[in-house]
């Protein structure tokens, strides 16, 4: 004769325990009283708890109290009632000669059958060394941000004295050709030290390129037009971002083109002139344009490139973009063209 079947309460609550047992993870079983029926001796080392005495001890009582958090044990007694389930639930636990815990609990409650009483497992992670180091990263990112901006507007300080300088001895030399030379280099200083400017402004990687283009068409049109109702610079750019290298790249190409459409495409005086840079994406294709309404390359055509295209030319192949050139005596439109 076989002996007869213990009560089916006995049966789990004694599969429950040794579950605990034989668990690693620190985790406890309570009774619906919040009454603890046990713990893994994980959680009662992590802890500082006696395992011999905590059987039969409220969940409150643990320890110096410390466990007696008001919103867990609401949210407890709700996992109870079946109305929520513990998922992710993180509070910090502050006990006497201990540094402040930062825990993640999980509670679910365990259903035996109609009639039989109900229990919860609450499983407890010491997230206290993954949240610190996470502070400590974040601090590091804030002050390397910190930093970066600090270099980029002492650099772009620097490039502005820099052009200072040029356009002083600009002034003072009698070679008209040295003076041409001297100005170029102004304006091109001058164009860097505005991309640092706006580089400046971001704490992201990403550029916004829509500001980012119309404000650098403002500051060059500030910087070389003496009239502004003779000659125009417009955006249409697209409103998406690029990383800040990129950006720096496309930035300087935008430079080149619109110094030499102000240099050489509306030569008569009274010529009245707009300059529309474009940028169109899609589909990981992108078109970068500047294109003039002025007398077109003409004779220039077939004469040898100059610095400025040799820039372009170079930023555009370290975009893996191409650059298009169509001319006529309604304006030029110079193309960077990145397929994709």
């Amino acid at each position: 004769m076989t002996a007869p079947s213990a009560p089916l309460s006995d049966a789990a609550t004694r599969l429950s325990l040794a579950l605990l047992a034989s668990s690693k993870a620190p985790l406890v079983l309570l009774a619906d009283d919040l009454t603890v029926i046990g713990a893994s001796a994980s959680f009662c080392s992590a802890f500082g708890l006696d395992p011999r005495s905590i059987n039969g001890t409220q969940l409150v009582n643990l320890g110096n109290g410390e466990w007696n958090v008001p919103q867990l044990n609401s949210l407890l007694r709700a996992t109870f009632e079946g109305a929520v389930a513990i998922d992710a639930y993180e509070m910090r636990l502050d006990r006497s000669g201990h540094d402040t815990a930062c825990l993640v609990l999980n509670a679910h409650r365990l259903d035996y059958g109609e009639g039989e009483p109900r229990r919860i497992v609450l499983a407890v992670t010491d997230v206290t060394s993954a949240r610190l180091a996470e502070k400590l990263k974040d601090e590091l990112v804030l002050r390397n941000e910190i930093l970066l901006r600090e270099l980029q507007h002492r650099v772009a300080n620097s490039l502005q004295i820099i052009a200072s300088v040029l356009m002083q001895s600009a002034r003072r030399v009698q070679s008209e050709e040295t003076r041409s030379h001297l100005h170029n280099a102004h304006n091109r200083v001058m164009s860097i030290a505005t991309l640092q400017s706006q580089l400046a402004v971001t704490s992201s990687d990403d550029v916004e390129l829509r500001k980012y283009m119309r404000d650098l068409c403002a500051s060059i049109g500030a910087s070389m037009i003496d009239d502004p109702d003779r000659i125009i610079i417009g955006s249409s750019i697209e409103d998406v971002a690029a990383p800040a290298n990129v950006a720096v790249s496309l930035g300087l190409i935008v430079t080149e083109l619109v110094i030499n459409a102000l240099k050489h495409a509306f030569p008569g005086p009274l010529q009245q002139g707009r300059i529309e840079v474009d940028y169109l994406r899609s589909d990981g294709a992108w078109t970068l344009s500047v294109d003039d309404n002025g007398s077109g390359m003409g004779a220039e055509a077939d004469a040898k490139p100059g610095l400025g295209t040799g820039i372009v030319e170079a930023l555009a192949r370290q975009l893996n973009a191409k650059v298009q050139t169509e001319s006529s005596e309604h304006g030029t439109k110079v193309s960077v063209v990145h397929a994709g």
